[in-house]
């Protein structure tokens, strides 16, 4: 046997990760994939950037705590820290189910937006599809959102990943596309607000737990976010109900969230834009698949910088710098933020200003209805 040996065997076993032991001369260690995390040698120009170029507005925030001026100072520090003009809390009703806490909740943070920093936040509401079954659910549903908008002063509706995935009427799954959501759909477009919807997941979550599952680390660490098509609908299903409200309702803005799920595939996203002109697309939680196909990437960006918007989803401000670099500069081979979601390394698109400045603030001024202007340059 020679004095120094390396025996390294990775195993696959029933969507295991095993690794054996690393002999290498009288030292020996155990390293799996989750730990392997190499320091890059790799010397080229680059920098951390931490404030964005131009200020922005996102338009996927979820908050809980926007009820006093002391939450709200919070945020603004946070927020001024990297440029951040505007946020838009998605979560203006919550989750609660309870529509009397709901409205009292979504009112008491549109009033504290007013009262403190009324051109700093944005505030959606949300529906409640728990009561979907009952007869006069339509009617209720579109009386709230109305009233939500014109008299509390919402701008804009957040539907989340529930509809699709866990609403249900007497035990079966209710689609995104179901009939009679239609009206509020509707209702949306005559009252001149976006609809940023969320549907579905990455399309690997359905997929096999094995060796060639991309999202094999994100799915071992997070074993909730694995998906049966044999108990629920397939991802296919799923972005074809969605599909299929874009088509029923070409006078209603949509905002597509995590761009449809299609950041990894941007020849169907802009495909899919030519289909619908009524569909927006957000970057929330997609960076690490725009970050790695940097040329392919901006060619999409410039063609359709007019229907792209900022929006980041988690609340976790050292993680936006990521979001900067990859939009900003032209670095190359710098980390993503979070390794299960990411093993690869970034590269910048470096966009150009114009463009930049599209994404950052004038779409979502665009289609979101009152929000001031008077902090984004022109």
């Amino acid at each position: 046997m020679k004095k120094f040996t390396l025996a390294i065997a990775i195993l696959f076993t029933a969507g295991q990760l095993h690794a054996q032991q690393i002999k290498i001369g009288d030292n020996a260690g155990a390293v799996t994939f989750e730990e392997y995390e190499p320091k890059s040698t790799l010397v080229v120009p680059g920098k951390v950037i931490t404030r964005a170029k131009f200020p922005f507005i996102d338009i996927h925030n979820h908050q809980w705590e926007m009820n006093s001026k002391e939450d709200l100072n919070k945020l603004i520090t946070e927020m001024d820290k990297m440029n951040m003009g505007l946020m838009v809390n998605l979560s203006g009703r919550g989750f609660n189910q309870d529509e009397a806490r709901s409205t009292a909740g979504l009112v008491k943070q549109i009033e504290s937006v007013k009262n403190y920093y009324p051109t700093r936040f944005a505030v959606f509401t949300n529906i409640d599809f728990s009561k979907i079954n009952e007869p006069d659910w339509t009617a209720k549903a579109v009386k709230t959102l109305e009233d939500d908008v014109k008299l509390r002063g919402a701008k804009g509706l957040k539907i989340y990943k529930s509809l699709g995935f866990s609403v249900k009427d007497n035990g079966k799954l209710v689609p995104v596309d179901d009939p009679r959501i239609d009206p509020v759909w509707k209702k949306a477009g005559e009252l001149g607000i976006p609809v940023l919807i969320h549907t579905a997941d990455p399309s690997s979550f359905w997929d096999p737990l094995n060796a060639q599952n991309e999202r094999w680390l994100e799915l071992k660490t997070h074993p909730g976010r694995k998906r049966d098509a044999s108990k629920e609908y397939s991802w296919e299903q799923l972005i074809e109900q969605q599909h299929n409200v874009f088509r029923k309702n070409p006078k209603t803005i949509f905002i597509n969230a995590h761009m449809g799920w299609y950041p990894n595939n941007l020849a169907k996203l802009d495909s899919l834009m030519d289909e619908f002109p009524n569909m927006y697309a957000e970057i929330g939680a997609v960076i690490a698949e725009i970050g790695r196909q940097p040329r392919t990437a901006r060619k999409f960006f410039e063609k359709r910088q007019d229907r792209i918007l900022f929006g980041k989803d988690s609340w976790v401000p050292d993680e936006y710098q990521t979001y900067f670099r990859v939009l900003e500069s032209e670095d190359e081979y710098f980390p993503y933020h979070k390794k299960y979601h990411a093993y690869w390394r970034m590269y910048g698109l470096g966009l150009p200003d114009e463009v930049l400045k599209k994404v950052y603030y004038k779409n979502a001024l665009k289609i979101v209805p009152g929000l001031d202007k008077s902090q984004f340059p022109k």
